[in-house]
């Protein structure tokens, strides 16, 4: 039963997005509702060793099923729908609203999970109005680098609430559908409470350039390519691939698609007519081998430096199917993701040792982001009046220039909101209150594990990394309590060889003379701990390092 007291006051509970780039994650509480949107996974930095990505905490969702009204995706970047597989693992009989290109894609990541039949898909074109329990949804129509992006406007008696979703002000898209400004400003009319607004760019000055201003550049690739053009970018940046496809027409080039993500979502974008790609010039890999290199354009993963991509694995000769030889052209088609940089660096330098050309947005401009810079974050605060502005999807530097943004167009200082993850605002009556704070930590998805890698798995990853590791067996009589045979050592990363000589003889010698003389005064917990010290003792010495250690020890 609602609670006539709390009509005019709504909570927003940010689980990801603010003060990072990526694990975008929403949730909306009304009278004892939920309403989630997005369910994004963030990429892990360098030192995250073996981790795959990050999801959302969903602590707080814990046991919520039943009040969970619905979940709202607003484009189909991992980064927004990444974790939705892991958030059906703690809800059940929640519905997903979304376009239709970001619905199919989100389908194939239920069904891939195996957690499909814990939900439904009901699909929405932009400028939809429908009801998701007690909140009123407006869908908006937002230009992004992938078709079907939307903004969210949520209505309750507290107020109307607005989500910009990931946008920019393009003029000229690639799929000619420009974002919605009418909807904008129509809302901004009504009253807008709170304005929750993408931050990623709010460090840079002007417009984000159009889609169609890089057009030319592409051109200038395929005119003076010799060779094979292998063109890198994320596999759901689908306007770009129409941008190619087309400009590889032109030049009479073939299209080959190598990945199954890209192969994948160029399918289902096929599917749903938001990529158009003539039958004739798409062809397998091996036909594309057979034909002369000048006819070919290859469209593969790998522009952020992932090992195991296409374009990384043919950075260092792994991949079976083709390699990289002398006269092809490489174009890597994205901006770097914050902590990516070192390894996209790493596959270039490979790449250029192999012999290709590499093209890269700071040589020639073959990249243009999909989010707003700091006129078109003007533009929308303007459109949409908002009285309360929430910067979001951003690191905390991103968030703190919008606040400066939005206090250049006159909204009061005391009513522009930065804050993280986790951190509840409640409007209550049209004014603002911090809230509780509620879980919000990273979860690591490591292979099949989530949320079974903590803060100190991932200590000792990194020390084991810097110092490597140390196998000490001792073998004992079990009736004289005295060494059987010389003690086996195995050493991984630890030092040179030369070293790893001089300390395994030291070590062996101290280890024999400490186990006779302590033959019989001694249990083997307390020998092992005496030969791990010994060892680490010995290799800091040696080498400044200390090695992880263990001791196994068998009496016989």
């Amino acid at each position: 039963m609602s609670n006539k007291k709390d009509e005019n006051k709504i909570k927003i509970i940010p689980l990801g997005g603010l003060g990072e780039i990526g694990r975008n994650m929403t949730v909306f509480e009304y009278q004892g509702s939920y309403l989630i949107v997005d369910c994004g996974i963030l990429f892990p930095d360098n030192n995250m060793i073996g981790v795959d990505y990050i999801i959302p905490d969903f602590q707080f969702l814990n046991g919520k099923s039943d009040q969970v009204a619905g979940v709202i995706l607003t484009h189909g970047h991992e980064d927004h729908i990444g974790g939705v597989p892991y958030l059906f693992d703690i809800l059940e009989n929640v519905p997903i609203y979304a376009t239709p290109l970001t619905a199919a894609m989100t389908e194939v990541k239920l069904a891939k999970g195996g957690r499909i039949s814990k939900t439904s898909i009901e699909v929405k074109q932009a400028g939809d109005c429908f009801e998701v329990g007690p909140f009123h949804i407006e869908l908006i129509h937002m230009s992004h680098s992938i078709p079907d992006s939307v903004g969210v406007a949520i209505e309750t008696p507290a107020g109307l609430i607005v989500m910009s979703g990931d946008y920019k002000f393009d003029q000229t898209p690639i799929d000619h559908w420009p974002s919605d400004f009418a909807k904008l400003a129509e809302l901004g009319k009504r009253g807008v409470l709170a304005l929750l607004s993408d931050s990623t760019n709010a460090e840079l000055a002007g417009n984000t350039p159009s889609e169609m201003e890089i057009n030319r550049n592409f051109e200038e690739v395929f005119s003076t390519a010799k060779g094979r053009i292998i063109i890198s970018s994320f596999a759901s940046l689908i306007s770009r691939l129409q941008q190619v496809s087309t400009i590889a027409h032109h030049h009479k080039r073939k299209i080959c698609i190598v990945g199954t993500s890209m192969v994948d979502n160029v399918n289902l974008a096929q599917k749903l007519g938001y990529i158009e790609i003539p039958e004739e010039d798409l062809i397998p890999l091996d036909r594309a081998l057979s034909l002369p290199d000048k006819e070919v354009l290859i469209l593969c993963t790998g522009s952020q430096g992932e090992e195991s991509s296409i374009l990384g694995r043919l950075s260092r000769g792994k991949y079976n199917a083709f390699s990289i030889k002398k006269g092809d052209t490489i174009v890597m088609s994205s901006s770097p993701i914050p902590g990516n940089e070192e390894n996209i660096s790493a596959v270039i330098n490979r790449l250029y040792r192999l012999g290709a050309d590499v093209i890269i947005n700071s040589v020639l401009s073959v990249h243009v982001s999909g989010h707003a810079c700091q006129e078109e974050m003007k533009l929308l605060m303007n459109l949409v009046r908002p009285k309360y502005l929430i910067p979001v999807h951003g690191e905390m530097r991103h968030l703190v220039a919008q606040a400066k943004v939005a206090k250049s167009v006159g909204i009061p200082e005391s009513n522009i909101v930065v804050t993280e993850d986790g951190q509840t605002l409640i409007f209550k009556d049209g004014e603002l209150k911090m809230g509780d704070k509620v879980p919000a930590s990273y979860v690591f998805v490591d292979g099949k594990g989530v949320g079974d890698v903590t803060a100190d798995v991932m200590r000792q990853r990194e020390n084991l990394s810097e110092s490597g590791i140390v196998i000490v067996t001792v073998l004992l009589d079990k009736k004289t309590n005295g060494l059987l045979k010389e003690p086996q050592f195995v050493f991984s990363g630890v030092t040179n060889e030369e070293d790893l000589v001089q300390a395994e003889e030291q070590i062996k010698r101290q280890v024999i003379e400490h186990c006779a003389k302590n033959m019989h005064n001694r249990t083997e917990e307390q020998l092992q701990k005496d030969i791990m010290q010994i060892v680490r003792k010995n290799f800091f010495d040696t080498i400044d390092r200390a090695p992880w250690t263990f001791v196994n020890i068998y009496s016989i």
